[in-house]
């Protein structure tokens, strides 16, 4: 047998070691690949299509390679960290240093040759269904139609093998062997109780609790300023969480004899803090990663929400048409029959409402201040189904926008509830109530009064038409083409709602798809992490749970024992990374002061349920390996 048959049959006889590293590597490879198929599709490079996206595709995947190099180089180290023992034993049978590096180094490039032939194919056969997705996601007229990416897979070919090839001359450079009796004794040698810092264990609690306070008190801007010492308080106390806070409970628990003498507890707790202790490094990268996926998916998906549905909010109506300042009613008309005209070329049923917005000059505000019409206001209620209102001739209603957009300092209603409205007669009329609503678009507020008083307000400063048309349920080809009639023959003066929003999905498509994706990759790879830790410490699990067995643990008993463990193990910087998630997001939700409740429930809960659905994976395969080494 040569010695690269020797590294190939290492490799299969370690291949559930290997395993977890090697899938997350293909899938990242699948992943580069995906994005390479997009880069060299000649739908963008003919220029048929935003070369934004095409930018954004590049930058993506420079991230993920990046990242890549990083993932693997930490794999790698825990590898080498759990095969001490195997190194001791090559040493005894006369293997040199140079030899094992040379073997460190074979066996990862053969891994990277899988992998990166592996990602190849896996991405070839969903080519076409990712295609399919990325065509209604990013909102492309173009069919993104299934090409043989032979450009795709040279590059991706050529730069996972130099990044493979890299990583193990690298490895296989830095690799220092210790003193024989040490790699023989491997895990054998005793551990020292781990101990953590009653001070530090208080100051990662104070740490979390300060950022966290921080991250919730603060409202508009301010957040902005806030976000970079919150980052650094957090990311601190997240790291003493794991080496000091979390060793410390554990040593707590040991020392209450009621809890930890309680059924299979002791065996649960016995070596949790050496595992904890000895984990916190990981743990502390996993929370970390799947902080910045969960905020930055979430953030994405947030920003994207709050422009469509704060739209939405504000212009209730699905056309509006605001002439420009210098039009003549001649003009006014000709655009007004040019809109209708376009419905109904489109077959869009529509029906029209319009108005002579009127601006009053009152203390209250320098540029005047718009009194609406009771009739005029129910009308414009109607055509959007809200609540009508009937002012008596002794008051006026003051109507203010909903928060659909980001606003600070006091609101309009202050001013306006403080001021009367006089009249022609001497008499004033006083602002009773507020209500909100968004039958016109006045950031300000407006006052709503009874018709006959709005007879005797005398002469406006200021009027502006507002024509606006409610139209029924629009399919997509219609509101398109609807709207690149209105840009080509009403530029600047009609405005569609749905057409707009239309086209901030179009633009935004591409960043919520890039950033998902690599969310995605952040994320699996932080699973892979804590797959890595669990099966290194497997063997030692297995000694320690045979031994056990003998003096009489039943399998049920050693299944809630392991399946306690793993979840500790597991969930415990997930759980920290969904905390921190959804602080990040709810500061989001300050800063634009939108309401996010739903968008981060959808991201957590999504990745809570696959972080889930891989934990019952990873169970399995773990508990059967105990399993067949005791019974």
């Amino acid at each position: 047998m040569t010695f690269r048959q020797f590294a190939f049959n290492n490799v299969l006889r370690n291949k559930r070691l290997y395993i977890a590293y090697f899938l997350s590597s293909m899938f990242t490879v699948m992943v580069f690949f995906t994005f390479a198929i997009f880069a060299f599709h000649p739908a963008f490079s003919s220029g048929s299509i935003n070369h934004n996206a095409l930018f954004g595709m590049a930058v993506a995947g420079g991230i993920i390679y990046v990242f890549s190099f990083f993932f693997v180089l930490y794999s790698m180290s825990s590898f080498l960290q759990s095969r001490k023992k195997e190194f001791g034993l090559l040493m005894m049978l006369g293997a040199s240093d140079k030899q094992i590096r040379l073997m460190v180094f074979l066996e990862n490039i053969l891994i990277g040759l899988m992998a990166t032939i592996g990602g190849i194919l896996l991405g070839l056969i969903f080519a076409k269904a990712i295609l399919l997705i990325a065509e209604n996601v990013l909102i492309i007229n173009e069919s993104l139609d299934f090409y043989f990416p032979a450009l795709a897979m040279v590059v991706t070919f050529i730069s996972f093998i130099f990044l493979f090839f890299c990583i193990s001359l690298f490895v296989s450079f830095i690799l220092r062997t210790n003193k024989l009796i040490d790699l023989i004794k491997g895990d054998k040698q005793p551990k020292r109780e781990p101990k953590a810092s009653i001070f530090l264990s208080i100051f990662a609690a104070l740490l979390l609790l300060a950022g966290y306070a921080t991250a919730l008190m603060v409202k508009g801007v301010s957040v902005v300023f806030a976000m970079v010492p919150v980052i650094v308080v957090v990311t601190l106390g997240t790291y003493l969480l794991f080496t000091q806070l979390s060793v410390y409970i554990m040593r707590r628990l040991k020392h209450n004899k009621t809890f930890f003498w309680r059924k299979t507890n002791m065996l649960l707790f016995s070596d949790l803090s050496f595992r904890m202790k000895d984990n916190a490094r990981t743990f502390f990268m996993v929370a970390i990663i799947s902080t910045v996926a969960f905020s930055a998916i979430g953030t994405l998906y947030g920003f994207q929400s709050y422009l469509t549905k704060g739209i939405k909010d504000v212009n209730p109506y699905d056309i509006t048409y605001s002439p420009w300042e210098d039009d003549s009613k001649d003009v006014i008309e000709s655009d007004i029959r040019t809109v209708n005209a376009i419905l109904k070329e489109e077959n869009i049923d529509a029906k029209m409402e319009q108005v002579e917005l009127s601006y009053f000059d009152l203390s209250v505000r320098d540029n005047g201040v718009l009194i609406a019409r009771a009739s005029d206001y129910n009308r414009f209620a109607t055509l959007i189904g809200d609540k009508k209102l009937h002012p008596n001739e002794k008051e006026a209603i003051v109507v203010e926008q909903s928060d659909a957009l980001l606003t600070e300092g006091p609101k309009a209603s202050e001013a306006l509830m403080k001021s009367n409205i006089k009249l022609n007669n001497g008499k004033e009329i006083q602002p009773r109530t507020v209500v909100e609503s968004e039958v016109f678009s006045e950031l300000n507020g407006y006052y709503v009064v009874n018709d006959k008083v709005y007879e005797q307000l005398g002469s406006p400063v200021n009027t502006n038409l507002s024509v606006v048309w409610k139209t029924n349920d629009m399919n997509t080809d219609q509101v398109v083409e609807m709207g690149r009639k209105f840009d080509e023959q009403l530029s600047h003066k009609a405005f569609s709602t749905d057409y707009t929003i239309y086209e901030i999905n179009k633009a935004y498509g591409p960043i919520l798809f890039i950033g998902l994706f690599i969310g995605i990759v952040f994320f699996v790879s932080a699973g892979s992490f804590l797959y890595f830790r669990l099966f290194t410490d497997l063997d030692e699990e297995k000694r320690k749970f045979r031994s056990i067995a003998k003096i009489g643990l039943t399998q049920s008993e050693l299944k809630k024992v392991v399946n306690r463990q793993i979840a500790l193990l597991f969930f415990s910087p997930i759980v920290v990374a969904l905390v921190h998630g959804a602080v990040a997001l709810t500061a989001l939700s300050h800063l634009f002061n939108y309401n996010l409740t739903i968008e981060a429930s959808i991201v957590l809960g999504g990745f809570a349920f696959i972080q889930i659905i891989y934990f019952f994976i990873v169970r399995f395969f773990y508990v059967k390996q105990v399993n067949k080494a005791i019974y």
